[in-house]
């Protein structure tokens, strides 16, 4: 940052301002900035950022202000500045973008619409009334609307749209809030709607399924109070169970639908709009989210929202009863959102009743971000609109890597000097068009980011569709094993440096004796880690489908107990199940899994709870939603040579007249104080105080919380992921943070 000096006095400075500061109405604010202390000179994009020079007399009160109130959406990394000869020049210029630079701008990520447009949205005064693409300096799409950098109109999806003579006007005016927005637009000359917005409302309360064109791409909507609605979504989704999102109008509706705390309520705020994890009351349609206790909301993100809910509020019969839309991303199972029109109508045509399409293009897809809180603080469930492309600071420079991520809920990651920049939530890499999304967004980023990575950092198991591209990209590949990725992504973002301590828990990880883990006590040094326990070994038959079907797991662990011949009476329903206990007894060389996702299935099978899921982590989901109070099982667990051994606990899941509610809050209980033992004892050896928890587990906030109170209790310092979601989505990082280290340690060497 600048600091005057009293001793040198330039009349004329160079600044170089980088960071998020395209798209944010950075020039208009220098240009402010400028007039307002007399100032001559200029200001523009560039590749690099935003470049100024300012000639005159108060240039220590402009530099002064220009970093302490910046516009709202801004965020200065570094200013720079050179004193340069004085020329003269008079007044002050917001010049043309200029190509060139060495790459350090960056596109912002896109903002709710703000109070100000949103008071002209509903203002008749204003030529902005009604229109759905009202936007500003301050709100408004950017990541999913442009396609480089710098970040001007022509660079945007909004360059075929010439503006009138009145946004002409806003655009050249330095007292508009509009001065240089590069989204401005109005009825006379933006992008329009395919439908009005009374249109949908009609269509919605009259029980239609509506897929409408948002920021990033389409929703699936329908009336969230309409059981018969909800249930033909899912029918027509194929989506039988998966929780569905859901929008309201405002702050005050979500007090209808649901109970948040005050953490959760400044969440659904923030700019992003992102879904948030919220207790439920009961008043919607019980299909929304079956099983489950909480819901997902989250506020309008876009000025079509708005309308629509203005619409349906002006539309219905008893405006008592809460207003609530579900509104899911709009795919085929399997298949990235979809973004365009053609493709929309295509592929929607047997979903929705009702396509809303508009004219402006999305360029990058950018589904809903999901968000929780977890021991007061934030914490992502899937990052994405709102969030990416924000980088994440690393705390010190390193080399330009590349990190693909995995097979499940992929991402990738790339640094460049202090910042790494993880991509939107791109999905399972299960169908071919998921996979080309994958590929384009590499591309994307490669080039936006102006980067050629020095390494290519994958996942261990070799038949990851991500590992695959990884291997097509060239020969310079570091193979990082899955469950010391997460870890690392950990330590990566809060900085940790030396030896920590982290537990991963997962579903599923390839190990390095080729086995199935997900429940890890590992020491983790940079690039280096070393495995110091594990959850005792159960059997896991039939591979991959043990993951959809938890009555297996339920077999397994009946086997483990030495209870194989109640196979029969524990699942009635399911014939398979005596056979499978008879193999299992009969094979000892079955293979196994260490995997505390796999705990939970067994857990919920055993409790009746969930023996079929149709989407990951639906069994375990199913159980945390019933737990109240959780108790903790005296002998619950046992610790043999690093070994955590829950056999006893779920051989007490199987006492007489055990209800699911009893069990489930027995099982959490358990399972946090058998985690915390197990930690402490390992910390107590090594004399390791720093503790990172990682893995899809630790969204379960009744075991993430737990085992973070515990290992406090015991003076240990514990950190959960906040900056990249606990799941696999937060791979990338933790494979990019391990390659940096590799990198740095060979070099040194």
């Amino acid at each position: 940052m600048y600091e005057a000096n009293p001793t040198t006095k330039p009349d004329r400075l160079r600044i170089r301002v980088t960071g998020a500061v395209q798209g944010v109405g950075f020039r208009p604010f220098v240009h402010r900035l400028a007039e307002r202390y007399g100032l001559s000179g200029f200001v523009l994009n560039d590749t690099s950022g935003v470049l100024a020079e300012i000639e005159g007399t108060s240039l220590d009160q402009f530099m002064a202000e220009l970093q302490r109130e910046p516009p709202p959406l801004a965020r200065i990394d570094g200013v720079d500045v050179t004193p340069v000869p004085r020329n003269g020049q008079r007044g002050f210029a917001i010049r043309a973008s200029v190509p060139g630079g060495d790459g350090q701008s960056r596109i912002v990520p896109d903002a709710a619409t703000c109070p100000s447009c949103l008071d002209e949205l509903f203002d008749p005064a204003s030529r902005f009334h009604l229109y759905p693409f009202v936007t500003c300096t301050n709100c408004g799409p950017r990541f999913t609307i442009a396609s480089r950098v710098p970040y001007d109109r022509r660079n945007t999806s909004m360059a075929h749209f010439a503006p009138c003579d009145a946004c002409e006007a806003d655009y050249a005016d330095p007292a508009s809030r509009r001065f240089h927005a590069e989204t401005i637009a109005c009825a006379a000359c933006g992008p329009r709607l395919s439908h009005s917005p009374h249109d949908i409302a009609a269509a919605l309360l009259d029980g239609t399924i509506v897929a409408l064109k948002g920021i990033g791409g389409f929703h699936l909507m329908c009336d969230a109070t309409n059981e018969a609605s909800v249930q033909t979504l899912r029918r027509r989704k194929a989506r039988p169970h998966k929780p569905f999102a859901l929008m309201v109008a405002n702050a005050a509706c979500v007090e209808q639908i649901g109970m948040p705390t005050q953490s959760e309520r400044a969440l659904l705020r923030h700019t992003a709009r992102p879904i948030v994890m919220i207790q439920g009351n009961g008043r919607l349609a019980p299909s929304v989210a079956p099983g489950l206790d909480r819901i997902g909301v989250m506020l309008p993100s876009a000025p079509v929202h708005h309308l629509l809910f203005h619409a349906l509020a002006s539309a219905m019969k008893d405006p008592s009863g809460p207003v609530a839309l579900v509104a899911t991303s709009a795919n085929a199972a399997g298949e990235p959102l979809i973004t365009d029109d053609a493709e929309a109508h295509r592929a929607l045509a047997g979903i929705a009743d009702m396509i809303v399409t508009h004219d402006r293009p999305i360029l990058a897809r950018a589904d809903d971000t999901v968000m929780t809180v977890i021991d007061g603080a934030p914490a992502f469930i899937r990052r994405a609109r709102g969030f990416v492309p924000d980088p994440i600071d690393l705390g010190e420079d390193g080399p330009a890597v590349l990190a693909v991520g995995g097979h499940l809920k992929a991402t990738l990651c790339i640094t460049r000097g202090r910042e790494a920049f993880v991509s939107q939530h791109i999905g399972d890499l299960t169908k071919a068009a998921t996979v080309r999304s994958y590929e384009e967004t590499a591309r994307r980023m490669l080039a936006m980011l102006d980067i050629s990575p020095e390494l290519v950092a994958c996942d261990l198991h070799p038949d990851y569709r991500s590992t695959l591209f990884a291997e097509a990209l060239g020969p310079k590949i570091l193979r990082v094993q899955h469950h010391a990725a997460h870890l690392a992504a950990v330590a990566a973002e809060h900085h940790l440096r030396g030896t920590v301590l982290g537990v991963a828990l997962d579903g599923h990880g390839y190990g390095n004796d080729g086995g199935a883990w997900g429940g890890e006590l590992i020491a983790l040094e940079g690039a280096a880690w070393r495995r110091l326990g594990h959850l005792f070994p159960l059997p896991m038959p039939s591979g991959d489908r043990t993951a959809r079907e938890p009555w297996r797991m339920g077999v397994a662990a009946l086997a483990a107990l030495g209870r194989g011949s109640e196979a029969a009476n524990r699942f009635p329903t399911i014939p398979q199940a005596p056979r499978l206990a008879s193999l299992l007894a009969a094979d000892s060389q079955r293979a196994t899994t260490t995997s505390m996702g796999r705990l939970f299935d067994a857990a919920a099978a055993l409790l009746g709870v969930c023996t079929h899921q149709s989407h990951e982590g639906q069994a375990a989901m199913q159980l945390e939603a019933l737990v109240r109070s959780p108790t903790v099982l005296p002998g619950g667990y046992r610790i043999t040579n690093g070994i955590l051994d829950f056999r006893p606990l779920l051989g007490a899941l199987l006492t007489r007249g055990m209800q699911a509610r009893e069990g489930a809050e027995l099982f959490h209980g358990t399972l946090v104080a058998g985690l915390a033992a197990w930690i402490g004892e390992c910390a107590e050896r090594t004399s390791h105080r720093q503790i990172v928890l990682g893995g899809g587990c630790l969204t379960n906030r009744v075991l993430a919380e737990g085992l973070v109170h515990a290992l406090r209790a015991s003076n240990l310092v514990a950190w959960l992921p906040r900056a990249v979601p606990a799941n696999d989505g937060g791979l990338s990082l933790g494979q990019a943070a391990f390659a940096r280290a590799h990198l740095m340690a060979t070099s040194s060497s």
